[in-house]
Formats: C-alpha cells, structure tokens, sequence
C-alpha cells in the first residue's frame, strides 16, 4: 500500500521540475547570477573602495542578488531531496517515512507559491525596506485601540516572514492603543507585499470601551512607502526645512528621556512632516527622518505623475469622443469609449 502512495508522490515531484525551470526564468535567476559575478569582480578592482557612494550601492546590490540566488538555490535543493526521500523510500518500502515525503512535498509546494508570488513583484521599488505610519482617525479611543491592533497584525506578520521590524517613532493613545507609529519593514520585497495595505482601514464592532455596549464604526488610516536610497537623488533645499528637537516619550531609558534627542522636519512647500524619536542620538534620529521625508516625497510625486497621466488619458478620450459624436451622434456611445 506504501509503495503506491510513494509512486504518487514521486509523480508530484517530478511534475514540478518543469514548473522550477519556469519559475527560474520568471524570477531572472540566470541574469541575476552573471550580474552577481560582474559585481563581484568589479569589487575586486583597484580603487573600488575610494568610492564610498558607489561602492556602498555595490555591496546592497550584490546582498539582494545574493540572497535571491540562495533562495531559488535552496528551493531546488529542497525539491532534489524531496525526490532522493521518496525514491530511497520507495525501494526499501518503508512506511514510516511517508509523513516525512508527505511532509517534504507540502513545505515544497508552499515554497513555490511564495517564490511565485515574489516574480510579480517587479516594480520600480518593489525590493526595497518599507516604511510604514499608521494614524488613529475618528473613532477617539476605540480608533487609537484600532490603530495598534493593526500595528500588532503588521509586526507579527513581519516576523513571521522573516522581515526585521524598527520601530522609529510612536504616540500613545488617551487611554488605550496609539495615535500614531511609524516604522521600518526590512527585507527584501517589504515594499512589493506591503504597498497593498496602503489607505485607509475600517473596524465596526461591539466597543469594549462602551459601557452600553454600543456598535462603534472606527478608522486607521496607513501609509507605505518605499525607504529610499542614496543612490536615488531628491532635490532637498536646506531654506525648505524646518527642523525641530523635542525630548522622547515612552520607554527608551534614562539617556533617551532625558535630552531632545528625537527630532521632527517639517518640509515647507508641501506641508509634509516626518518625526523620528527612537535612536539614541540626534543625528541618528535626525538621518532617518530624512530617509523618511524622500520617501514621502518620491510617494508625492509619483501620485502627481499619475494624476498627470490620468487626466491626460481622460482628455484625450473625451476628443476622442467627442469627433466620434460628431460623425454617429449616438450619445449610447459614452460609456464605451471611456471604458
């Protein structure tokens, strides 16, 4: 009986070969290698660590490359000796390693459905570190309660995917939950499966905060957005900023909360302000709320551009129709053309 449920098995697996060399293609593996081989050697030259700049993009390339190699490296790994389980299983027809085949095979599955997942994530700053701030809205304590149950559900999801979370900034609520929080999702492809979460989360529910036990409607709003590097240039003027200092709050220790190391930037033009509190140092707190306030900034101009490219889209759509309506005078026709 084993020995049929092992040949079964053995059919899966292999069945999955062709979808492995597929999955190797979408993810660009073999481009991935020889420019990690490039990159290698170009470490190797003279000189090449006189650029600090260039050399400090270098090595964050090499890492991702690097770490998406070893993944697809270690998925056909596992696959290779899910088969050798299977085939060593088989010939001895030995029963008891079946939930070990059984086992190997789901753990394989859900692998490639995660790696799957990952070659759609192709944007422009899909791989990069997320920046996440979540802002209690209407609601009082029950949407301050709101806000950090979604702060939980965010981290332990992180951690359970192996992301590193940094908290860099946080409020709390009146009585219970938070106002705000700001932090740091590290890993790559943070931003590609966080962006989605971006906007504003609803909660209707029973308040425990109620003592009649009323239905309470309650709103989150969050932002995500891509942490930014230094080898991506954003004209910052130095007249724009409004910089601020002001003591931390909550836990941290006797030196954080006892000097304005946290400090907050306003960006004038735009109203945009960005605040960092957890570092031990100023300028630790002040570098990060710089990377904080590109990123905000970059988010603002791509929504720009896209607005831009909508009403230009639409515009011209709208004359489209309009010397369409010119020639059939067929007002049914509206719908159509600006679908």
């Amino acid at each position: 009986m084993a020995v049929i449920e092992y040949d079964e098995y053995k059919q899966k697996l292999l069945a999955l070969e062709p979808a492995l060399g597929e999955l190797e293609k979408a993810l660009g593996i073999p481009k991935a290698r020889e420019e990690f081989e490039a990159l290698q050697k170009e470490t190797e030259q003279d000189g090449f660590w006189n650029d600090l700049q260039r050399s400090q993009k270098v090595s964050q390339q090499i890492k991702r490359l690097e770490n998406r190699i070893k993944k697809h490296d270690r998925l056909v790994s596992d696959w290779e000796d899910a088969v050798v389980l299977c085939e060593m299983a088989q010939e001895e027809d030995d029963a008891s390693l079946l939930p070990d085949v059984i086992s190997a095979f789901e753990t394989l599955e859900k692998e490639m459905e995660e790696r799957r997942l990952a070659a759609l994530l192709s944007g422009e700053y899909d791989g990069n570190n997320a920046i996440m701030t979540f802002h209690a809205g209407a609601g009082g304590t029950e949407a301050q309660d709101w806000a950090q149950m979604l702060y939980r559900m965010i981290t332990r999801w992180a951690e359970n995917h192996d992301f590193t979370v940094k908290l860099l900034d946080w409020l709390d609520g009146d009585a219970a939950g938070i106002k705000s929080a700001t932090i740091m999702v590290e890993g790559l492809n943070a931003y590609g499966y966080l962006k989605a979460e971006n906007g504003v989360h609803r909660l209707v529910r029973i308040s425990p905060f109620d003592a009649a036990g009323r239905r309470h409607t309650s709103f989150v709003s969050v932002e995500v957005m891509p942490e930014i590097d230094d080898a991506i240039e954003i004209d910052i003027k130095p007249d724009d900023l409004e910089i601020g200092t002001y003591r931390s709050s909550g836990a941290g220790g006797q030196h954080i909360n006892k000097t304005d190391s946290a400090v907050r930037i306003t960006h004038k033009p735009t109203g945009i302000t960005v605040a960092c509190q957890t570092e031990r140092s100023q300028l630790q707190n002040k570098e990060t709320a710089m990377k904080m306030l590109k990123s905000k900034l970059l988010d603002l101009k791509e929504k720009e551009n896209n607005y831009y490219s909508f009403i230009k889209r639409i515009s011209n759509t709208f004359y489209f129709f309009i010397i369409l309506m010119s020639f059939s005078g067929n007002k049914d026709n509206i719908e159509f053309f600006f679908c």
